[in-house]
């Protein structure tokens, strides 16, 4: 089958493993039936504003022209830092925007994606969340009203647990499991006092299984602004990431660039 589109990022399906389906063009298809075997995707050369359709030269924020970029709520600083959300001041960039996604119920949460991160996230969005970040444990350990409030506490976390995920060792998949129970009761002993009444008791975590057939030792990114074609066998799908043999594909990175895939 060979399908064509412009590339827009996965969309998953919770089960074990997750279910990777990739809208493109006309057609959704079904990563998972394609791991172990070998794939061809090409560049076509050509890229559009995954906002407004535009062809453009040059993709910023994964997909978006620079006017899309420079104007859309979704698209400003505040959203990669939380806690400089400037809603109250009268500034966003769309009010009712904001309104619907950032003046409403947030996760705090901790995850195993390369090591024990603390993170934030929509409420009822924490699947998405959680696989697009490649993590294989998480839990909710606090359920605040506002996403600043959210950025606020992630931030005084920060100094007691990482709030990155170090992508290489993600993929590689060497990591080491840790009892969330027990670690949640140890970080929230650290919320500030005015954050205590948020905290959650979760009874359990969730795992997150991957349809990986065998893990990669070095990982080496696939760049398709240096290379048009990549050829190579599918071995994995983790976070937003094809994993290959030979090599690793950030597909919600060329969110914009019309492929061609094959196989």
């Amino acid at each position: 089958m060979i399908y064509t589109g412009f590339l827009h990022g996965f969309v998953h399906n919770y089960e074990n493993p997750v279910q990777y389906v990739l809208p493109l063009g006309e057609d959704n298809i079904n990563m998972n039936d394609w791991v172990g075997k070998t794939i061809r995707i090409e560049f076509l050369g050509k890229m559009e504003c995954i906002n407004c359709g535009r062809s453009i030269k040059k993709t910023f924020n994964s997909g978006y022209c620079y006017p899309c970029f420079t104007s859309l709520p979704e698209n400003d600083l505040c959203i990669v830092k939380p806690h400089e959300c400037h809603f109250e001041q009268g500034t966003c960039r769309d009010p009712e925007w904001g309104v619907a996604h950032c003046m409403i119920p947030h996760y705090v949460y901790l995850a195993v994606s390369s090591g024990v991160k603390v993170g934030l996230t929509r409420k009822n969005n924490q699947m998405k969340r959680w696989v697009d970040q490649g993590a294989v444990r998480a839990i909710p350990i606090a359920e605040v009203p506002t996403r600043k409030l959210a950025g606020e506490l992630e931030v005084h976390l920060a100094q007691y647990v990482a709030d990155k995920t170090d992508w290489r060792k993600m993929l590689k998949g060497d990591i080491t499991l840790v009892d969330l129970l027990e670690l949640r009761e140890q970080i929230q002993e650290c919320f500030p006092e005015e954050y205590k009444q948020y905290a959650l008791k979760e009874d359990e975590w969730v795992d997150v299984v991957y349809p990986i057939l065998e893990n990669i030792d070095k990982v080496k990114a696939y760049n398709l602004d240096k290379q048009a074609v990549v050829e190579d066998c599918l071995i994995g799908i983790k976070g937003q990431y094809l994993i290959f043999k030979n090599g690793v594909l950030n597909v919600r990175k060329y969110s914009g660039y019309q492929v061609q895939i094959s196989g």
